[in-house]
């Protein structure tokens, strides 16, 4: 099982080292940041890629507001503190209800703050988030993951599905060739 994980954890770019940013110990201030700068110009690029993907969400995501649904976002570690301040600024920023955009993260409230190591690899941990919200299958369950396999949203993932929602994965990976 182990040696499995790690064969495929080597193939995701979230687990190797950046060729483009491989001296960064030994750059100065300035270089660093500009290294940072030229990675970030990369985002516009890789969205753009993805606007059909994108299109498609988001259709599904207002038809789903239209018939009364919701927007839900599970994640673990950063993936899901970013699903969970995307959900917390929709009501000031759209006067929408609190519970139209809900974020969930792996290990609860406390792991927005200080780290639940392992609530991410429990493939039912969501569950009992979506009983809390008493999941409905008009609703649209987004998840979050660097690695497109944190076992916390790819479980959750499956419950909504079979609960009748619509689901979508959002991952910040491409793949590699494995390294061994």
């Amino acid at each position: 099982m182990k040696e499995t994980v790690f064969k495929e954890l080597a193939g995701l770019s979230t687990e190797a080292r950046n060729p483009d940013t491989m001296n960064l110990d030994s750059m100065t201030t300035r270089e660093i940041l500009e290294a940072m700068n030229r990675e970030d110009r990369k985002v516009p690029e890789i969205v753009a890629a993805a606007i059909p993907e994108i299109e498609v969400l988001v259709e599904h995501i207002v038809s789903a507001l239209q018939k009364g649904g919701r927007l839900l976002y599970i994640g673990a570690g950063t993936s899901g503190r970013l699903g969970v301040l995307d959900a917390s600024e929709c009501p000031p920023t759209f006067g929408t209800d609190p519970t139209l955009v809900q974020g969930f993260i792996a290990g609860g409230y406390e792991s927005l703050r200080k780290a639940a190591e392992g609530a991410e690899d429990n493939p039912d941990g969501a569950i009992h988030d979506f009983e809390l919200c008493c999941l409905g299958h008009e609703d649209v369950v987004v998840g979050i993951t660097a690695s497109r396999r944190t076992p916390y949203v790819l479980g959750g993932l499956s419950y909504a599905k079979k609960h009748g929602c619509y689901t979508a994965l959002l991952i910040c990976n491409h793949f590699m060739p494995s390294m061994g």
